[in-house]
């Protein structure tokens, strides 16, 4: 009788284990933050790409589920604060403008530092992104910021000029203030009298329409976006050239934290999306251009003659920039010719040759 009873309740376990599923879907909270508002191109995408395409992607084995919590506009922090607020953990994973933290992350202007070579963003993704995986410097940067280095975006095809009245030549910039950011303000210290003014892209409207500025650097998808030519209806279509402004990053503690499947389908998606905003920028281009025309804009073409002076007229910036790096014993040099061999493999031809003034 026992061993009946015995057998009765081994099968019961038996039926209940059957019905069962083998493993419990584990649910993983994700905190995504950005300064930037949600219209923002790049910003848009992780909503409507990057997230979708992990789900889809970890659907595939069921075993994890991520739960997005997504935080855009300042309400978690402001557009030059998100490498702090991943540092400390207030998102978990971010899009980080790298633009506003040249000291933190001084490898990241590897494309800042070498205009009027490139208006590609694809190529530029792709060769900005191999050079961070083949050469240490960029992923320890952002890991002495307690963050694993994901992938970079480049979201504009180039930057163009905006201006308040028509200009098409180089000396029609001369004493001229011209807002910028990052390391682009120097492209215009070659110009008489041209002043470079410190903003960020929230902020050129404002400081186009004040008259705090008469000229402001950046790309046309942006232009349309925050309706910049209603303070400044011209373009100097100058194609300065494509830069990498954001990164993907995850806080190393949670990223530590998380399954291997989850951080390899974050890995591949990463890369995924970096190709996507790249194509996405250069789709969008001449859509831009056309928005600005019917907002009222007017676009003037600067010729190679005109382009050429501009860049011949600016200082080094590449070598200087590749010498902050190898006097600090990081491969400045070598990441510089590495990143324009690839670009020249891209199909890329540079008005100027910024690795002439390297010294090794």
């Amino acid at each position: 009788m026992k061993t009946k009873l015995m057998r009765m309740a081994a099968g019961a376990i038996l039926t209940v284990l059957a019905a069962a599923p083998a493993t419990a879907q584990e649910v993983i909270v994700a905190n995504v933050i950005d300064g930037y508002p949600a219209r923002a191109m790049w910003v848009k995408e992780f909503s409507n790409f990057f997230i979708p395409e992990v789900d889809k992607r970890l659907a595939e084995t069921g075993n994890y589920k991520m739960d997005w919590r997504e935080s855009y506009g300042g309400t978690v922090v402001k557009p030059r604060g998100v490498l702090e607020g991943i540092q400390l953990g207030l998102g978990d994973i971010g899009i980080v403008t790298t633009i506003f933290h040249s000291s933190k992350l001084p490898s990241q202007a590897i494309s800042a530092v070498t205009p009027f070579v490139s208006a590609d963003a694809r190529v530029v993704a792709r060769a900005v992104d191999e050079i961070a995986r083949e050469f240490p410097t960029m992923q320890a940067e952002f890991e002495k910021q307690n963050q694993v280095y994901l992938t970079t975006g480049v979201v504009l095809d180039t930057y163009q000029l905006f201006s308040k009245s028509e200009v098409g030549t180089l000396a029609g910039l001369n004493g001229a203030k011209i807002a910028g950011a990052g390391m682009n303000l120097r492209y215009v210290e070659g110009i008489e009298g041209a002043v470079g003014v410190r903003g960020g892209l929230t902020d050129f409207y404002n400081m186009l329409q004040t008259d705090l500025v008469e000229h402001a650097m950046l790309w046309p998808e942006a232009a349309a976006t925050f309706k910049i030519a209603e303070v400044a209806p011209y373009m100097l279509n100058a194609n300065l050239g494509a830069v990498n402004t954001k990164t993907v990053t995850a806080n190393k503690d949670y990223w530590n934290g998380l399954p291997d499947e989850v951080k390899t389908v974050i890995q591949e998606v990463a890369i995924s999306y970096r190709d996507h905003l790249a194509e996405l920028a250069m789709s969008k281009a001449a859509e831009s251009h056309i928005a600005f025309m019917t907002a009222g804009g007017t676009i003037i073409s600067m010729s190679d003659t005109e382009r050429k002076a501009w860049a011949d007229s600016m200082p080094d910036i590449a070598a200087e920039w590749a010498k902050d790096l190898d006097d600090d014993g990081q491969p400045g040099s070598e990441m510089l010719k590495a990143y324009l061999a690839k670009l020249e493999a891209g199909g890329s031809e540079a008005l100027r040759d910024w690795s002439a003034g390297l010294s090794n």
